[in-house]
């Protein structure tokens, strides 16, 4: 593990392989860079792998308030230039790091490869965003306890938590700092990813989760669907699909890489 300061802001990271192509990986809401474990000797052949811990999460910078995909963007670009990663990278993401892979791809093309996003969390509908707000605000009063069993059912579903990996992720996912849990929240709630949608030039990849409730098959169609030329593909897993069924989730990258 390394550590370092970019962008105003202190995170952990992880930089493996030395192949000829680069590739990052950005982890969902409430993870850290071990929630790319089961997945990275699956995919890690040939290539030099980033892995890191977002802001608001891991051993990461915290943070207070409402976040900002401005900020997270700014961070991944800095962290590559400290690490004098030059060459366009392949960015994979899952739910909140699929936003910001795919925001990183709109407003830095020349950077960006090809992405692969999952269950990318592209924003909160307006009929539910007052009722997330109001979940923000009992997070901080109530700490992540208070929504650990109901937050879990919906990205880790009971089906898939027949391996040994369930019990340590949800001790890892229970230490997350509640107040920036809380602003990632609200974060969503005011993201707008349509624009970067149509942005997009690179090769894409969308993946939807079949027993996602988060992020539905339906929705992560639609949002292939405004991308010129995305592949979308629906997979046996749920919201946290790289760490729920990594074999499955390495095989479509690898056909999606070979096709790009």
């Amino acid at each position: 593990m390394n550590w370092i300061e970019v962008n105003g802001g202190g995170t952990r990271y992880v930089c493996e392989g030395d192949g000829p192509l680069p590739l990052v990986l950005i982890h969902e809401m409430g993870g850290a860079l071990e929630s790319w474990a089961p997945l990275l000797p699956l995919v890690a052949e040939g290539r030099t792998v980033l892995r890191y811990d977002v802001r608001g999460f891991g051993h990461a910078s915290k943070l207070r308030g409402s976040g900002a995909m401005d900020v997270l963007v700014a961070d991944l670009v800095a962290l590559l230039d400290a690490l004098s990663i030059d060459d366009p990278v392949d960015l994979c993401g899952m739910a909140v790091g699929g936003a910001v892979a795919l925001h990183a791809a709109a407003c830095h093309p020349g950077r960006v490869r090809r992405i692969a996003l999952m269950g990318p969390a592209l924003g909160i509908a307006p009929e539910r965003r007052e009722a997330v707000h109001a979940r923000a605000d009992a997070l901080e009063a109530g700490g992540m306890d208070s929504i650990a069993d109901g937050e879990l059912d919906l990205t880790y579903p009971a089906a898939l938590r027949e391996d040994d990996r369930f019990p340590a992720y949800r001790a890892r996912w229970l230490g997350n700092d509640p107040s920036s849990y809380a602003a990632t929240y609200r974060m969503l709630t005011g993201l707008d990813s349509r624009p970067a949608l149509g942005a997009v030039c690179c090769p894409s990849l969308l993946l939807a989760g079949a027993q996602d409730p988060l992020r539905p098959p339906a929705l992560i169609a639609a949002a292939a669907a405004a991308i010129p030329d995305a592949r979308f593909a629906v997979v046996p897993s749920g919201h946290v699909m790289a760490h729920q069924s990594p074999a499955i989730v390495a095989r479509e990258l690898d056909a999606f890489w070979r096709a790009a």
